[in-house]
């Protein structure tokens, strides 16, 4: 009873929903609300994503509330009815232009195109495959790339962290600095800048000091990391106007 809905979502294999299981049950709200109503913020979404938690169903009753869905757990196949044509209508309002150009004639030929051969099997992926935006968005999560309306600009940002992160020159580059030899420095060369009173002070003030200063610079590398990451991530931004509120 729910395919059509699910279907018009993209949700991953609506053929194969069972809400008598329970845990495809708690998957389906968990990612009804990940991927389309985003009524929370994501980092408020980590109690509702343990679907394995004893007290989910207090905290699924809780969300429920707030979006004011007018069923309980008790009522599954009213609740996920109801959930669906809630996340329907969201997905309609936020690009109604773009569904009133779908006409069914429409929708069945982009299902019945097929990819023609190639030797690249990038060329055999869909990338408006429900699948496919699932795997971005997992992908996402797990490098924490910040979520973002349109899946193909959230992969372009994933490939410039990866790249800038995990390229050849970069992997190359930290094994040459892990095998790299502290560079020596004698402590009779070293200044320390004052007089410490007598010779054993003033050598131990110089060994701090220069412990200090390798500190400094392994704070300066990771400082220099975070600020390549931050830009690799907030590379290529888009404006988006519901990201100036909380949920919907």
């Amino acid at each position: 009873m729910f395919t059509r809905k699910l279907h018009s979502l993209d949700y991953p294999n609506p053929e194969k929903v069972d809400i008598s299981d329970e845990s495809c049950f708690r998957s389906m709200i968990l990612w009804l609300e990940d991927q389309k109503i985003r009524h929370y913020k994501i980092e408020d979404r980590a109690a509702l994503r343990n679907i394995q938690d004893g007290n989910w169903d207090n905290i699924a009753q809780n969300f429920l509330s707030q979006i004011s869905c007018p069923y309980g757990l008790d009522d599954k196949p009213a609740l996920l009815d109801w959930l669906l044509g809630y996340a329907v209508r969201l997905e309609y309002g936020d690009d109604t232009e773009k569904f009133k150009k779908i006409t069914p004639e429409k929708f069945q030929q982009r299902k019945a195109v097929k990819v023609g051969e190639s030797t690249n099997p990038l060329d055999a992926l869909d990338f408006e495959d429900a699948e496919f935006k699932a795997g971005v968005t997992s992908l996402a999560m797990l490098l924490q790339v910040p979520p973002h309306p349109d899946h193909l600009e959230q992969l372009k940002a994933i490939c410039i962290l990866l790249k800038e992160k995990f390229s050849t020159e970069v992997l190359e580059g930290a094994i040459k600095n892990t095998d790299a030899k502290d560079e020596h420095i004698p402590l009779d060369r070293t200044e320390l800048g004052f007089e410490a009173g007598d010779y054993i002070m003033t050598e131990a003030a110089k060994i701090l000091r220069l412990l200090h200063i390798r500190d400094l610079r392994d704070l300066q590398n990771k400082i220099n990391a975070a600020i390549v990451a931050v830009q690799a991530i907030t590379a290529n931004p888009k404006t988006d106007s519901r990201l100036g509120k909380v949920g919907r």
